[in-house]
């Protein structure tokens, strides 16, 4: 199997899909088994970890952190 296709493929699902995006923050790795079927532990957290770092450089991360940034603002935080 090639887990770089099979990377690039559940990151497409996940930014296209705001919900499974949230989901993916919260459970990761069920995110993982549900968009890329049976797969050895082992490869699952090859995908999870590649996703992971994928979505950080491409900002999605840093996004999340300025939200959280100023919600904090907000509150006086």
């Amino acid at each position: 199997m090639d887990i770089k296709a099979k990377i690039a493929e559940i990151i497409e699902k996940i930014t296209k899909d705001s919900s499974l995006k949230e989901k993916f923050q919260k459970n990761p790795v069920d995110v993982v088994k549900s968009l890329a079927g049976n797969l050895p532990t082992d490869q699952i957290s090859a995908i999870v970890e590649g996703v992971k770092a994928k979505l950080g450089a491409s900002g999605i991360g840093e996004k999340l952190g300025d939200i959280g940034d100023k919600i904090g603002g907000i509150f006086g935080k």
